[in-house]
């Protein structure tokens, strides 16, 4: 096994042994969507309408939950600079660390998205791109929320300060995600809005790793 899957896998573990983690972000996920039917009524056509948004700002959220932690442990225990020291770059650690962080957050999401789109009345094609651009651009919320963990790693209140640089960071993609469903609806076709939030996914991979790496060396020396 590579150093990279090791690594991958090590955080998986981690995650394994605290399972309420993974948890919380599905209880987050599941009562933020479900409050909404609640709170403006069980009228079909605006669940519809509505449904789209908030189950990519419920993901978007419940995504940063967890990020708070993705490099936190690591420098409380000494693991980062033996991490940094390490034959593996560390801009691949931080791409593995995201990783898991997917895994573990992105992907059930995106598995619970067909169950939580069927309450707001989505038809199986709305059902079907919701699953697709949450697939998509989930890793590129694990890819900026790693961002924002490494620039603010050992901050104090570094939750609160990671939310403010990461939400600006997200918003194309809550844009293109959701777009990406509307277009369903209004028989646009969704192809050009799953395009730019692959393109963006293609951007954070190739941007993000080393900005990560450079705030983690900062941290560490």
């Amino acid at each position: 096994m590579s150093r990279f899957h090791h690594l991958v896998a090590r955080d998986l573990l981690m995650v394994w042994r605290r399972p309420g983690d993974v948890l919380l972000v599905l209880a987050f996920f599941l009562l933020a969507a479900s409050l909404f039917p609640l709170g403006v009524g069980p009228e079909p056509l605006v669940l519809k309408r509505i449904g789209p948004g908030v189950l990519w700002v419920a993901a978007l959220f419940a995504a940063m939950l967890s990020l708070d932690r993705l490099f936190a442990d690591d420098l409380g225990d000494g693991s980062l600079e033996h991490l940094a020291l390490a034959p593996l770059p560390l801009e691949l650690t931080a791409l593995a660390k995201c990783l898991a962080h997917w895994l573990t957050g992105g992907l059930p999401l995106t598995l619970m998205s067909p169950a939580l789109g069927l309450l707001f009345g989505l038809d199986a094609s709305q059902i079907a791109v919701l699953a697709v651009s949450l697939f998509i651009g989930t890793p590129s919320l694990s890819l900026l929320g790693g961002l924002g963990a490494a620039l603010t790693i050992g901050a104090r209140r570094g939750g609160a300060l990671m939310a403010l640089l990461v939400l600006p960071l997200a918003v194309p993609v809550l844009i293109f995600g959701v777009t990406a469903v509307e277009s369903v609806t209004a028989d646009e076709g969704s192809r050009h809005a799953l395009v730019l939030l692959a393109a963006f996914f293609l951007v954070a991979l190739a941007s993000t790793p080393w900005a990560m790496a450079a705030a983690l060396r900062q941290a560490v020396e």
